[in-house]
């Protein structure tokens, strides 16, 4: 079953990202060229990139990091 509102959510935010964000830019970018994926599922694989990351901060007690989530070297290959 899927959930709508989240499914709008994750869109409207993987896309801020991908505007605003030179390492969600470059993961985008990746999925797009190097694995061939459609817009919606490089969005949808953005998406779920970004939401790993705070749930594993959570269970391990740690802080947010950018850097973390999208390495320097996709940063710097966009």
């Amino acid at each position: 079953m899927k959930n709508d509102r989240l499914d709008h959510a994750g869109h409207l935010w993987a896309f801020s990202a991908s505007t605003a964000s030179p390492g969600a830019k470059a993961h985008y970018r990746g999925r797009r060229d190097d694995h061939g994926a459609w817009h919606a599922a490089a969005q949808r694989n953005l998406f779920h990139r970004m939401l790993d990351q705070p749930y594993h901060c959570l269970q391990h007690r740690n802080r947010f990091d950018e850097q973390t989530v999208f390495p320097v070297e996709l940063a710097t290959a966009a």
